[in-house]
């Protein structure tokens, strides 16, 4: 995100770092309701071990990964600390449980975005695409609540759309385990140890090419036509 705006910080640098404390703000809370979910549907389901650990949290500092925040906050796309799970307690099929508390984190994302799109649709706040850079340099206080409820509704997209995607460690793999077969799945598994290797060439050469991106841009343009009822 904040490298493809490199320019507007040789044009304008106040407007570059408050882009920053805007990505930011956003970030933590895109982040923190998706691992909070995650730790709170664990809980649902058996699984105290997120809540001893003090990951069921509203506590963003309780839920950042270094290195996902920032590839986040560089690129647009990252991920936030893993919530532990033991599936041993749950009280389904651990399998399946793994699935339902994976799910939990995308979809509260998604819920966010939703209740905030609302306040768009109803004329509360104007709307105001993040692709068109900041409009609250007079700090007025509509652009300023424009800016960051687009941001924010903008950042549980991409985080919910992302960790979609079924390579491990996202959440999009535990969902599938959750699907397939039970063999199917089993094979499947073996592939887990390379998933963060393989997410973290996907992301290099997405810089370069773009080609993550516009597959992603297409399920946050469809969810943001839903949610907020226009293009970001």
């Amino acid at each position: 995100m904040l490298l493809w705006n490199l320019g507007l910080l040789r044009d304008d640098p106040k407007a570059f770092f408050l882009l920053i404390v805007v990505v930011a703000f956003s970030l933590l809370i895109a982040i923190t309701v998706h691992e909070f979910s995650h730790a709170l549907m664990a809980n649902r389901l058996g699984d105290p071990t997120a809540k001893r650990m003090g990951r069921l949290s509203l506590n963003p500092i309780k839920h950042l990964d270094p290195l996902g925040t920032l590839m986040l906050l560089l690129v647009g796309f990252g991920w936030g600390k893993p919530v532990p799970i033991n599936p041993n307690y749950f009280r389904m099929n651990p399998r399946r449980g793994m699935a339902v508390s994976a799910l939990a984190g995308p979809l509260s994302n998604f819920a966010l975005a939703a209740v905030l799109g609302v306040i768009i649709r109803t004329g509360v706040v104007a709307w105001h695409s993040p692709y068109e850079g900041l409009t609250f340099i007079s700090w007025s206080a509509g652009s300023v609540a424009a800016d960051i409820i687009g941001y924010v509704i903008l950042f549980n997209i991409i985080l919910a759309v992302f960790n979609l995607i079924p390579i491990p460690p996202l959440d999009g793999f535990n969902i599938a385990m959750g699907i397939l077969p039970r063999r199917q799945a089993e094979a499947v598994a073996r592939l887990q140890q390379y998933g963060p290797l393989l997410l973290l060439m996907l992301i290099f050469l997405s810089y370069f090419t773009d080609f993550l991106w516009d597959i992603l841009l297409r399920g946050v343009d469809l969810f943001a036509r839903l949610f907020v009822g226009q293009q970001l």
